[in-house]
């Protein structure tokens, strides 16, 4: 396959000028990037959601700037001719400036992110700010924020009443004028999302936020139908079921285990005749 260079974060804002929708996808591991990348995916995101999708977590919260550095640094690995963004985990970013450098350095260091995302709106202006002065693209993120879920009270759709709207509309612009590069609106009304997308230069990445953001993300695992939660969500298509195959498949080499049909004789070496004659005689 012919090799690519990465989106830059002027190209991004070109392709928002220009109409031109930004693909992302949010990915954790070695082949997952590889094959987002394969498959011409603009962006990839690590998510912190990796807690609830491969940490086995019933949210983000537990997710620690370890993790998020482990995770970054594999899928970077799979696909290093992609933008990759990495999110900041819980609490990572709303200390003090001096610690939250940190964390953004360890994950751009250690884990070769080419930016960072963080959750929130005018409350983390000024650490937007400080941190893209300092030379690090950040990801804004509005809407339904999933460090804040027990603070929004529960998943639910964000933007129905006009004081949503206006604070979400105040939020964006004060995330951008902090210098942040993108924002991903997550469960946003369709028509407040769309708002949001003209008043803004920068682009928009919808997830549960209609088709008029200036691209879209889904998670791997969602999109693939790949794990054992196979509950619908009205955001999400799926676009193959791979988890249904895996789970047959290992179903058959279990079946065939247990039948002793597996290994076959095309599964087995064998020893040359002289060796098994010295080893353990003739056996006739």
């Amino acid at each position: 396959m012919e090799q690519r260079k990465a989106l830059t974060t002027a190209k991004m804002r070109k392709m928002k000028q220009d109409g031109v929708p930004i693909t992302m996808v949010t990915a954790y591991d070695y082949p997952s990037g590889r094959l987002s990348e394969e498959a011409g995916v603009d962006v990839i995101l690590v998510g912190d959601s990796l807690g609830n999708v491969v940490l086995g977590y019933d949210s983000t919260l537990p997710v620690t700037l370890d993790d998020m550095v482990y995770h970054t640094r594999a899928t970077v690995r799979g696909a290093a001719n992609t933008f990759v963004v990495a999110d900041m985990p819980f609490l990572t970013y709303h200390g003090s400036l001096d610690a939250t450098m940190q964390g953004v350095g360890r994950l751009m260091r250690e884990g070769g992110a080419k930016a960072v995302k963080m959750e929130g709106g005018a409350e983390i202006a000024a650490t937007v700010r400080a941190v893209t002065e300092a030379g690090v693209p950040v990801v804004g993120h509005l809407g339904l924020t999933p460090q804040s879920v027990h603070q929004l009270g529960g998943f639910r759709v964000q933007g129905r009443s006009s004081e949503q709207a206006e604070k979400l509309l105040s939020d964006a612009k004060a995330i951008e004028e902090a210098g942040a590069f993108a924002i991903v609106l997550e469960l946003v009304t369709d028509e407040l999302a769309a708002w949001i997308t003209k008043q803004l230069s920068i682009p928009t990445i919808g997830i549960g936020s209609g088709v008029h953001c200036d691209g879209q993300v889904l998670v791997y695992h969602d999109l693939l139908q790949y794990g054992s939660d196979s509950a619908p969500r009205k955001f999400v298509k799926a676009y193959a079921n791979i988890g249904e195959t895996i789970r047959a498949g290992i179903g058959e080499y279990v079946k065939e285990v247990k039948a002793r049909t597996f290994p076959a004789q095309e599964n087995t070496f064998h020893m040359d005749n002289d060796v098994v004659q010295y080893l353990y005689g003739d056996k006739e």
